[in-house]
């Protein structure tokens, strides 16, 4: 629905203490429209930069459009400080563990639907290595209703790539998708390559599996990050363009 002046608008923002993997006590950021709803959910997945303020104020502009959001602190474990500092420190010790940031992601999605005004629907959205955790939470927990990729690199790995804490290219899981996908790229990007986005549509394909991809020329990784030099804004207003219809499509 588009924005009238006449509309009443509200939103509360704030972090707060849900249940993570295993239980753990982790830090979220939760913005929510003020109204009885009910609103849809989302999840969003931060990128390896961090739990940092572009994913606070894209919580934000999701509860401005009408979506209960919440972003959990996937480096909770890692300290506390500079959120640049946080992610050098989980780079280092060779990322966080893929069923651990699962079980996070999970317990965020669960905190939503305790919302006595979520219409019962929850999508979940990520960038980056967060676009590459979309993907894997939409193949292997269940419960979310769509899900928006934004230019998850190594969703496709080879042998060599593979760690201890991420023993499995989320590509392999494909047949396992539980909801629609819509993925945006950049043509230009590094990680994910064109040909390794190829290789993940077929994928889709090959298993029926519901989705959009939108790919843009003249746009590499990060196309949606204004603050750094990688921003591209005629792509990056196209690429929030394609998330309203399809997230109003598949969420109500």
């Amino acid at each position: 629905m588009g924005y009238t002046t006449d509309m009443y608008e509200g939103m509360i923002a704030e972090t707060t203490t849900i249940q993570g993997h295993n239980g753990d006590s982790i830090g979220a950021y939760v913005a929510k429209p003020l109204g009885a709803g009910p609103f849809p959910g989302m999840v969003l997945i931060h990128h390896a930069p961090g739990w940092d303020e572009f994913y606070r104020e894209t919580a934000r502009r999701f509860a401005h459009h009408g979506y209960l959001t919440i972003s959990p602190n996937l480096y909770h474990r890692n300290g506390h400080g500079d959120p640049v500092e946080i992610a050098g420190r989980v780079r280092e010790s060779g990322g966080i563990p893929d069923d651990q940031a699962l079980g996070d992601i999970g317990g965020a999605m669960r905190f939503l639907r305790t919302l006595p005004n979520l219409n019962g629907k929850v999508g979940v959205f990520g960038t980056c290595s967060g676009g590459r955790l979309t993907f894997l939470t939409a193949c292997r927990v269940q419960g979310f209703d769509a899900a928006i990729e934004c230019w998850g690199g190594r969703v496709v790995a080879g042998a060599d790539e593979l760690t201890e804490n991420q023993p499995v290219a989320p590509i392999d899981y494909s047949a396992d998708l539980s909801c629609p996908l819509l993925g945006l790229f950049g043509n230009e990007d590094a990680s994910p390559t064109a040909e390794q986005v190829n290789q993940h549509e077929e994928e889709l394909k090959k298993h029926n599996k519901s989705y959009e991809f939108h790919r843009y020329d003249g746009a590499g990784h990060g196309f949606f990050y204004y603050d750094r030099a990688m921003y591209r804004q005629e792509q990056a207003v196209d690429g929030w363009s394609k998330i309203w219809p399809f997230l109003e499509k598949n969420l109500g």
